[in-house]
């Protein structure tokens, strides 16, 4: 099994690093870029931008910012916010990102992950989940989508994405832990990395969705407030027996 990633995640809007609880009361946090090129520099695995508004605004991505991030960073990075398809993709790509997260237009459109990963491979293609019990639920957490996420995560791989990012709404921003339950079930279902996401609040949350079997650990508050909480966790998980980069 590959190491286990810790991935700091930069939820923008308005050209600011923001976090709530819940996907709702929002606090700015600091600058994309700034806080990215930190994070790289205390030995983030990867990082994580997500526009949390382009969809509900109808825009495209932010490609500006991106191409400020590659020309800073030196870990890869995933971008989303606003891909509808290839050209969006494209774009990211060619601005700098590494991988390109894809959430409602994917789940509207599944055929759009198949035409991405034909078109970039499907190590490119993540496909972004958000849940609330369990629930798909797009637009920022607005609209419930009737669908089981662990069905949809199913068909999102067999449709072409090659990794999962799975948000529990339920948990985001509580740092009471990350949805347990819901990780495993999605880790069983598919065949490629999952990506834990929603709740993280000490280094024995990360522990516990690595022993469910995912392969990285997003985490956003617990480190926005703090960087240098980044190299800290990676030092608890060392102790406590996981392979953790430096």
């Amino acid at each position: 099994m590959p190491l286990p990633r810790l991935i700091p995640c930069l939820d923008v809007a308005g050209g600011r690093v923001v976090k709530g609880v819940n996907f709702e009361n929002l606090r700015e946090m600091g600058e994309p870029v700034d806080l990215a090129s930190r994070y790289s520099e205390l030995g983030a695995d990867e990082l994580v931008f997500l526009d949390i508004t382009a969809t509900l605004e109808g825009r495209g991505p932010t490609l500006e910012m991106i191409g400020r991030a590659a020309d800073e960073l030196t870990i890869p990075f995933t971008a989303g916010g606003g891909v509808t398809g290839v050209e969006d993709a494209r774009s990211l790509l060619l601005a700098g990102a590494d991988k390109v997260a894809i959430n409602r237009a994917a789940f509207d459109e599944p055929g759009i992950l198949s035409a991405l990963a034909a078109e970039f491979g499907s190590q490119a293609v993540v496909c972004a989940i958000d849940a609330r019990d369990g629930e798909v639920v797009t637009h920022a957490g607005r609209e419930p989508r009737g669908r089981d996420a662990v069905e949809w995560a199913r068909e999102a791989v067999e449709r072409g994405a090659g990794e999962i990012l799975l948000t529990s709404i339920d948990a985001d921003g509580t740092r009471s832990g990350y949805d347990l339950e819901l990780t495993r079930r999605v880790v069983d279902a598919v065949e490629v990395p999952v990506i834990a996401s929603g709740g993280a609040g000490e280094g024995r949350h990360l522990a516990e969705a690595f022993e469910v079997g995912a392969e990285a650990a997003l985490v956003a508050s617990i480190v926005h407030e703090r960087p240098e909480r980044l190299p800290e966790l990676k030092t608890e998980l060392r102790e406590a027996g996981w392979p953790i980069r430096s």
